[in-house]
């Protein structure tokens, strides 16, 4: 077996922070915890990234990246709204069963985004309206470009999203 790459570390490292961030958020997550579950110094985690907002801006962008391919890889080669749309809703459910720390970091990020504004840094809300705009467009164009039919298809989400995080199931009715 080789020698991990900086590359391959830097990846484990964001995986690790999104374990992290997802569950104890921002400030809560200490660059220490991160460094242990990867398995690495805090010295070696800062030589891959400056701070600790950057390895959250990282952890931040790959799980909406993460939920953006989910949608694209659905949504590709199936013809009709109806089928796409499910077809979006089935693979994004499969991803926040099988992965939830995707849909908690997201939270996290939104949550993040008042607290740093408020501290007059935008940078996470940056990231944010960036990654949900790449994630719009993905969803918008297989559902014929309607807004209406787009605005929807999150508004369920979101619902679907606070449900999954309160621990209610999301087919009780709502």
């Amino acid at each position: 077996m080789g020698r991990t790459s900086a590359l391959e570390r830097r990846e484990s490292v964001i995986r690790a922070a999104i374990a992290e961030f997802a569950i104890t958020g921002y400030h809560g997550t200490t660059t220490a915890a991160i460094a242990k579950r990867v398995g690495v110094t805090q010295p070696y985690l800062f030589r891959l990234f400056p701070d600790k907002k950057a390895i959250f801006v990282a952890a931040l962008m790959r799980s909406m990246e993460d939920t953006r391919l989910a949608f694209d890889g659905a949504a590709d080669g199936v013809e009709g709204g109806e089928r796409v749309l499910q077809a979006m809703t089935n693979a994004y459910a499969q991803l926040i069963s099988t992965r939830p720390e995707t849909l908690l970091m997201q939270m996290q990020g939104y949550v993040t985004v008042a607290a740093a504004v408020a501290q007059g840094d935008d940078l996470i809300g940056e990231v944010v309206r960036a990654g949900w705009m790449r994630i719009w467009e993905t969803v918008h164009q297989p559902l014929g470009a309607d807004a209406d039919k787009t605005a929807s298809f999150f508004a369920c989400g979101m619902l679907g999203n606070t449900l999954a995080v309160i621990g209610l199931p999301s087919g009780a009715g709502w």
